[in-house]
C-alpha cells in the first residue's frame, strides 16, 4: 500500500456580521473548532482566543491540521460569545457554526460561508471565512519586542498598547499574531513570542510584513498608535549588526511623534529549495475531473437476483455502489461544478441492443455529466433495468475516451486539469494487449486510472497493470512514462471501515498528479513560480 498524502495546513477564521448578544456592549467571540472521527463522533481539536466586542472578528490563533486527501475530514468552526471563564462552552451564546470537509476549504483556499444556528436557519446576516494554507516552511522567528515614547492615546491614564503583525496576501493583509496588551505604559515591553514562518510571510524573507501598534480600549474601539512595514530580511540584518546585548532598532514614526521599536529575531530550521506540493496545485486552482466506468458484463449475474455483484440489497447497496460513494465521496471536493460524467461497458444497450464499451449511464450521449456523487448513483440506478449484461471485459475504450479530454488539457500552459478514471469490475480483460497500449499512452497524460475489483475473480491480470512490480510496457515494448494504476479488490475492504477502501485506491493520485505537473514544469494556475527559499 502506498504512503498516505499528509501534510499539515493551516486555518485561518475571521466572521463578518456576528450576532450581538451581548446588552451594554458587543458579543465577544471565540472559535471552536470540532473534527469527526472515525466513528462519525465530534470531538473538540482546538479554538481560538476571545476577540472583546467585536462582530467582525479576525482570529490571530491559527488551527493546525492533519491532511489527508484520501480521507473525507469533516470539519465544524463553532463561533461562542464568551461572557464567562469557565472552559464549558455550554453556558456561552451560541452565535452559529459551519459544518464542511477539509477537503473543501483548501480547493476554494478561502471559504466563505452563512453562519447556521443550531435550527439550520441562518444567524442573521452572520459568515465566516476559513483560509487554508499549507505548512511547507517549519522555521520559526522569535521575537522580543519593545516600544519608546509612544503617543498616549487616554484622557486619564496612559495608552495600553498592543501589536498586531500581518503577513501580506493576494486579498490584502491578514492577521498572523497579536501580542498582549501592556497596561498603561508608553514605554511598553512585551512577552517573548514566536511567530512560524510560514504564517508571518508564507516563508519569503523579502515579502513585506505590516505591524500595527493599537491602544486597547474596554468597548472594542481600540485606536491606532501607528503602523510600518517591513521585511524579515531587514529585520535580521539590522539584529545581525548590533551589539551582542543590544537589541535591533526599527525606527518609525507613530503619531508625529518619533519612536523606536527593538526587535531581536532569530531563525530555526533551514528550509531547502521547493518545488510545488499537490495542495500548492489544488490551492492555486487546479481541478481534479473524475470519470467513472461500470461493468455490466454478463459474468456479473442477474441484477435481479441476490447473487448477482449488482443485485442492491434491501439496504440499498452493492459493491459496486459502495465502491463510487467511498471513491466519489472524496473526489467529489476537488471539482468545482461537480459534475461528473459516468459510462457503463459490456452490456447491450437499447435501442438496438448493440454491445457497447463506453456508453453513458443517462443514455445521453451528448451530456453524460450527472449532478454530484448522487447523480451517479441515480443513473446507475436507473440504468440497470434497462440494459442487458453482455460482454466482453473491454478497458481500452473508456480508458481512450478520458484519455482524449486528458490529451485537450495539455494545450493549456498551466497545471488546469487533471483526470482520475474509475473502472470498477468483476472480470478478466478480454482485450488486454488494447489496455496495456492505452495505459501507456496515458501515462504521458494528467491522468490517473482506479481499477476495483469486485467479486470474487482472478485479479491477477490487474495486478500486472499496477505496475508497483515494474514499469508497464506496450504490446512493442515502449515503457510507461510514470505508474498511473492503482488496482485493489474490494474483497479486502468488505469488513473494514468505510473509508479504508478510498483510503487505498487514492493514496498514489497525489504522487502522481505531483510528479506530472512538477516534470513539465507546469505551474499551478493562480500562483507564480515556486521559489528558493533560504534564510
Amino acid at each position: 500500500m502506498a504512503v498516505q498524502c499528509v501534510t499539515k495546513v493551516e486555518l485561518t477564521v475571521s466572521c463578518q456580521n456576528l450576532l450581538d448578544k451581548d446588552i451594554s456592549s458587543k458579543s465577544d467571540p471565540l472559535c471552536v473548532l470540532l473534527m469527526s472521527n472515525s466513528n462519525s463522533q465530534w470531538y473538540e481539536a482546538d479554538r481560538t482566543e476571545r476577540v472583546q466586542n467585536c462582530l467582525n472578528p479576525k482570529f490571530a490563533k491559527k488551527f493546525v491540521v492533519d491532511y489527508y486527501f484520501e480521507i473525507v475530514q469533516t470539519l465544524k468552526f463553532g463561533i461562542y460569545d464568551i461572557d464567562n471563564k469557565t472552559v464549558d462552552l455550554s453556558d456561552d451564546d451560541f452565535l452559529g457554526e459551519l459544518e464542511c470537509t477539509l477537503g473543501q476549504v483548501v480547493s476554494s483556499k478561502n471559504l466563505t460561508r452563512p453562519l447556521i444556528l443550531k435550527n439550520k436557519t441562518p444567524a442573521g446576516k452572520g459568515t465566516i471565512t476559513v483560509t487554508a494554507e499549507e505548512i511547507k516552511d517549519n522555521r520559526v522567528v522569535n521575537f522580543e519586542v519593545q516600544a519608546r515614547k509612544l503617543d498616549n492615546k487616554d484622557l486619564f491614564g496612559k495608552s495600553d498598547p498592543y501589536l498586531e503583525f500581518h503577513k501580506q496576501t493576494e486579498s490584502g493583509w491578514q492577521l498572523a499574531h497579536r501580542t498582549e496588551v501592556v497596561k498603561n505604559n508608553l514605554n511598553p515591553t512585551w512577552k517573548p513570542f514566536r511567530i512560524p514562518l510560514q504564517s508571518l510571510c508564507g516563508g519569503d524573507m523579502e515579502k513585506p510584513i505590516k505591524v500595527n501598534c493599537y491602544d486597547y480600549d474596554n468597548d472594542g474601539s481600540h485606536d491606532l498608535i501607528g503602523s510600518f512595514e517591513t521585511t524579515l530580511k531587514r529585520l535580521q540584518e539590522a539584529s545581525q549588526t548590533s551589539p551582542v546585548r543590544t537589541q535591533a532598532c526599527v525606527c518609525v514614526r507613530f503619531c508625529n511623534k518619533e519612536s523606536t521599536r527593538h526587535l531581536t529575531t532569530g531563525l530555526t530550521c533551514r528550509s531547502d529549495s521547493l518545488e510545488y506540493t499537490f495542495l500548492d496545485y489544488i490551492m492555486g486552482g487546479c481541478q481534479i475531473n473524475f470519470t467513472v466506468a461500470v461493468d455490466f458484463t454478463g459474468s456479473n449475474g442477474d441484477p435481479r437476483s441476490p447473487d448477482s455483484l449488482h443485485y442492491i440489497s434491501p439496504q440499498g447497496v452493492n459493491e459496486y455502489l459502495t465502491a463510487i460513494w467511498s471513491v466519489g465521496n472524496v473526489i467529489q471536493d476537488y471539482d468545482s461544478d461537480k459534475m461528473f460524467p459516468a459510462f457503463g461497458f459490456g452490456a447491450q444497450i437499447p435501442p438496438t441492443w448493440q454491445v457497447s464499451h463506453e456508453f453513458p449511464l443517462n443514455f445521453n450521449a451528448s451530456n453524460p455529466f450527472c449532478a454530484g456523487i448522487e447523480g451517479v448513483v441515480q443513473a446507475y440506478r436507473a440504468c440497470l433495468p434497462q440494459v442487458k449484461l453482455y460482454g466482453p471485459t473491454n478497458f481500452s475504450p473508456i480508458i481512450n475516451h478520458v484519455a482524449c479530454f486528458a490529451k485537450q488539457a495539455l494545450q493549456q500552459t498551466t497545471a488546469s486539469q487533471y483526470y482520475v478514471l474509475l473502472i470498477i469490475t468483476d472480470g478478466v480483460i478480454t482485450d488486454m494487449d488494447e489496455t496495456r497500449n492505452s495505459i501507456v499512452n496515458a501515462s504521458r497524460l494528467p491522468m490517473s486510472i482506479i481499477i476495483v475489483g469486485v467479486g470474487g475473480a482472478d485479479f491477477s491480470a490487474m495486478e500486472f497493470l499496477d505496475g508497483d512490480n515494474g514499469r508497464l510496457r506496450s504490446l512493442t515494448g515502449e515503457v510507461a512514462v510514470r505508474d498511473i494504476v492503482q488496482f485493489v479488490p474490494f474483497r479486502q475492504f468488505q469488513n473494514a471501515p468505510r473509508e479504508a477502501l478510498a483510503k487505498t485506491v487514492l493514496a498514489e493520485v497525489p504522487a502522481q498528479l505531483v510528479d506530472f505537473f512538477n516534470t513539465l514544469k507546469l505551474n499551478p494556475p493562480n500562483q507564480n513560480p515556486a521559489q528558493t527559499v533560504t534564510p
